[in-house]
């Protein structure tokens, strides 16, 4: 463990360890959500697969860190999608006032309404290879310590490996099937389903859909996700202007 101090490494690896122990391949990124809650002074951990146009959300530690992450998926912005597309870290210490209220308003507000005052992305693998990000969440402004930042990095490498593993393909039959994925990731399906279904209404390309899906969405107070799936039940119709 790279960065780790010598003291840390047998607690650090335990509770890894304990979490992971007899978890299914698909319970794996939420085991590796809670033991990072465990191992740092965040109150909430996620986990999003970088997707065509935007992230998939593959799981959480709970409710609220589960909602911030359809949130950016949402709006398409956030210090995660930042995180996924660079390749690097992004912390956004301070979601309340300063530069990192004014990099994503939008979001900054929405989070700071959910409780949530900082957000520390960790991208899972590197700027070559970037398969998601490890989302962090606390209650508090304030930066992380070096020897968190090192903990935190840990465990997203543990988590990149863990994802890189799990079965897929002909191991896990279609990967529509979802047989490694949760529900959560699953469910994403919904959206590139509602995202044809809007480019066939109204004659636009896959982004301009996507954007027409996010705008409404916003404008309705909804995730996209929910708005996609009225979508694909013909609750929801986009016509052409």
């Amino acid at each position: 463990m790279v960065g780790v101090r010598e003291q840390d490494r047998e607690r650090i690896a335990d509770v890894i360890a304990q979490e992971v122990r007899d978890a299914e391949p698909g319970e794996v990124p939420e085991r590796l959500c809670a033991a990072a809650v465990r191992l740092l002074p965040v109150s909430g951990a996620s986990v999003s697969l970088r997707g065509e146009g935007m992230p998939v959300p593959l799981s959480a530690s709970g409710a609220r860190a589960a909602y911030l992450m359809e949130v950016q998926a949402t709006l398409g912005d956030g210090p995660c999608l930042r995180a996924a597309e660079t390749g690097a870290p992004v912390f956004a210490s301070d979601l309340t006032t300063g530069r990192d209220a004014s990099l994503w308003p939008v979001y900054a507000q929405q989070a700071a309404a959910a409780g949530v005052r900082a957000v520390y992305a960790l991208p899972l693998g590197d700027r070559s290879v970037c398969v998601g990000t490890l989302d962090l969440y606390r209650d508090a402004p304030g930066e992380l310590a070096d020897d968190d930042i090192s903990t935190a990095r840990f465990v997203a490498d543990v988590l990149t490996v863990a994802l890189m593993a799990l079965p897929r393909g002909e191991e896990a039959g279609r990967l529509g099937d979802g047989l490694w994925l949760s529900p959560l990731a699953t469910d994403h399906d919904e959206v590139y389903q509602a995202v044809g279904m809007v480019m066939a209404q109204c004659g636009v390309t896959a982004d301009e859909a996507l954007a027409l899906l996010r705008a409404h969405a916003f404008a309705e107070g909804r995730t996209v996700l929910h708005l996609a799936h009225d979508v694909i039940t013909h609750t929801t119709r986009f016509d052409p202007d």
